[in-house]
């Protein structure tokens, strides 16, 4: 079936329709993998977005239930260049277009994905709207134009689940189990696997869940997850962030990262077209160390509203030297913005959660 893409400034684009049939409205970010098209459609931080794919080839490995990050998709609409029907995987169970059309996400196929990843590069990341309408361009523009921005928009409460939820640790660890309490403000299944397998006990809260009840479990450590929308609207989460800050250990990972910056009285702002791929350069400042991570963003931490008196950078992102963690000088927490979980390098970043555990260690003792 035919369809288009138009964006917000007037770009459009037809292709071939594969997935579910309808429309779709939401910012058009682009990701540069090469494979893991399921942790992405799965991941609840691109709540509210269109995904442009740089690699060409979609869907030839079909669907693996063991490889969702969530129960769901949650992006609002998929762009690839070529999409496979046809999957040839021995672990598939699904084809991907069959797995789409489940869950009624539309795909659009069969457009140059290079040129819509350069027209983003060059304008920005900008709402658009997988169509199949017959309406005329200028009512197409004017639904895009009407629909929100991303910007001040908080879609945690989207993704968020609705009530606790436990996951006890990996016994292979070998180690003493401690309690960590998790916000859930869209938080990958990676995450648990990884605090698990870490040697957590894990209790997995809403991402809205007051501070005292969240003490009121007697958690040995609070873990900020990742996340989709603007981190300056999630106002529950920063306040909640700020009361716990000095009572816990905390680690955050993304929008968990921003949140706890935004707590402590940072600010953040809107890259011109984020962070999305598993092949961006960071520096470790504390060891010299270069890691290959995984990333999935499109605001950044202004490290200059922060106080250097309370806040030690720790990680930096060598393709445009925007902040990617900070540690508390005084306070036992740390937060990074890219996912360790998410096995880029692979294994360069895995370290993170180790250091997780000890910092809890350390204030045991």
């Amino acid at each position: 079936m035919n369809a288009g893409l138009v964006l917000e400034d007037g770009l459009m684009l037809e292709g071939n329709l594969y997935g579910a049939v309808k429309n779709a409205i939401g910012e058009v970010v682009f990701n540069t993998s090469m494979t893991g098209y399921q942790e992405i459609l799965t991941d609840p931080s691109y709540a509210g977005q269109i995904v442009v794919m740089t690699y060409p080839h979609i869907g030839n490995y079909g669907i693996s239930g063991t490889d969702a990050e969530a129960d769901r998709p949650h992006v609002e609409g998929f762009i690839v260049r070529d999409f496979s029907e046809l999957p040839s995987n021995w672990r598939s169970e699904q084809s991907l277009n069959d797995f789409l059309i489940d869950y009624n996400v539309p795909v659009l196929s069969g457009v140059d994905t290079r040129s819509i990843v350069r027209h983003i590069r060059s304008r920005g990341a900008m709402r658009g709207m997988l169509t199949i309408s017959t309406d005329s361009t200028e009512i197409l523009l004017q639904k895009v134009r009407q629909s929100p921005s991303i910007v001040g928009l908080d879609l945690v409460k989207r993704v968020s689940r609705t009530g606790p939820v436990k996951f006890p640790a990996n016994k292979a660890a070998g180690r003493a189990p401690y309690h960590v309490v998790a916000y859930d403000f869209g938080m990958k299944q990676n995450i648990i696997r990884s605090l698990t397998s870490t040697g957590f006990d894990l209790t997995v809260v809403p991402g809205y869940t007051q501070a005292e009840d969240v003490l009121a479990l007697n958690p040995d450590g609070i873990f900020l997850s990742n996340g989709p929308g603007d981190p300056a609207a999630v106002s529950y989460g920063i306040d909640n962030t700020r009361k716990l800050i000095g009572k816990k250990p905390i680690f955050g990972i993304c929008l968990g990262h921003q949140i706890l910056a935004l707590a402590l009285g940072g600010k953040t702002f809107k890259l011109k077209f984020g962070h999305r791929g598993g092949n961006q350069p960071v520096k470790n400042l504390i060891t010299g160390k270069i890691e290959i991570t995984s990333h999935n963003h499109g605001f950044s931490v202004d490290f200059e509203s922060l106080n250097e008196a309370e806040i030690e950078l720790t990680h930096v992102n060598l393709n445009d030297q925007t902040v990617e963690g900070f540690r508390m000088r005084n306070h036992p927490a740390f937060c990074v913005q890219y996912h360790p979980e998410a096995a880029p390098g692979p294994h360069d970043s895995a370290y993170l959660f180790e250091d997780f555990y000890k910092l809890i260690q350390d204030t045991k003792r």
